[in-house]
């Protein structure tokens, strides 16, 4: 009888709790906020991680299947032997530089001898771009462009102040500096000139453990990509709902949006573009990313 009754504890708390997703906190918050507010499915619970090595150390110790991660991180992860797939990117367009009112930019070479901020520190998305194009341009990054690092919120409060005059920043800190400076560039768009692709750029998606079941992860991919399509349908909702869990003013926000793209692509479908994405930085960046992952690392 006690062991039968521990069973159905087990059986509730599993399906209490059912599937769990990291996910970072920020803008990467707004394609979920359906999912947190029930506004698609209540059969997939999201788990807020604040730093990379947070969510790395769950999936790594097997506490969760799922998370959303940055791609480069995913990449490195694979690389060390960690058995992680990308089932599927969702985050294409985020990221810009900034530069104050009286601050002016004309190509990369016009920043010789500047400092360019940046959030959270060497190897995050933003910082192996901005370094790829300094290096593509003849300049070497941290000699004659200086690059410094910050919180996001610090940045912002710091070119508002005057303080810094060049930033490449994530939304919705672009659109916090908006009312002191001006964007200057479009890092995506930057990406597909220099590429000849389309002008996204494959930042973050959704990762699974490996050995997970099929058909568990085509639930979590179908609830992702349901709580997105919602979002789209219902921007002014959306906005609301993640003005509130974000803290940030609702004006920022919808006006972020204009500037960000969430669309959920299966990895066997842009598979071409994050390998060409992997490949670049790899190239001009080994430091970034010293591996390129082989066909293994895309859940079919």
């Amino acid at each position: 009888m006690k062991r039968m009754t521990l069973v159905l504890i087990l059986l509730s708390v599993s399906f209490l709790f059912g599937l769990t997703v990291l996910n970072p906190f920020g803008p990467a918050l707004i394609p979920v906020v359906p999912i947190m507010s029930g506004k698609v499915s209540d059969d997939v619970n999201i788990e807020i991680w604040k730093n990379p090595e947070e969510a790395v150390a769950k999936i790594v110790s097997g506490k969760v299947d799922f998370a959303v991660l940055p791609v480069t991180v995913g990449a490195n992860l694979y690389a060390k032997g960690i058995g992680v797939q990308l089932v599927g990117v969702h985050e294409w367009k985020v990221f810009y530089l900034v530069a104050a009112s009286d601050a002016s930019f004309d190509g990369w070479e016009s920043l010789r001898g500047k400092e360019v901020y940046t959030p959270h520190g060497r190897g995050q998305t933003v910082d192996v771009l901005m370094r790829y194009f300094l290096s593509k341009s003849g300049l070497k990054p941290d000699e004659d462009v200086k690059i410094l690092y910050a919180p996001p919120q610090e940045i912002v409060v710091l070119f508002k102040a005057g303080k810094v005059k060049y930033a490449a920043l994530p939304e919705p800190f672009v659109s916090m500096c908006l009312d002191r400076g001006k964007v200057v560039l479009d890092f995506q768009e930057e990406w597909g000139k220099e590429t000849g692709v389309l002008g996204r750029i494959p930042i973050a998606g959704l990762f699974v453990r490996e050995g997970v079941d099929e058909g568990t992860v085509r639930k979590v991919e179908e609830v992702l990509s349901a709580s997105i399509e919602w979002m789209k349908k219902n921007p002014e909702e959306t906005v609301r709902l993640s003005s509130e869990r974000l803290g940030i003013p609702y004006e920022i926000l919808r006006a972020s949006l204009e500037r960000i793209e969430f669309q959920y692509v299966p990895s066997r479908e842009c598979k071409d573009e994050v390998s060409l994405f992997l490949r670049k930085l790899n190239e001009l960046y080994p430091e970034g990313l010293q591996k390129v992952p082989d066909e293994g690392f895309y859940r079919k």
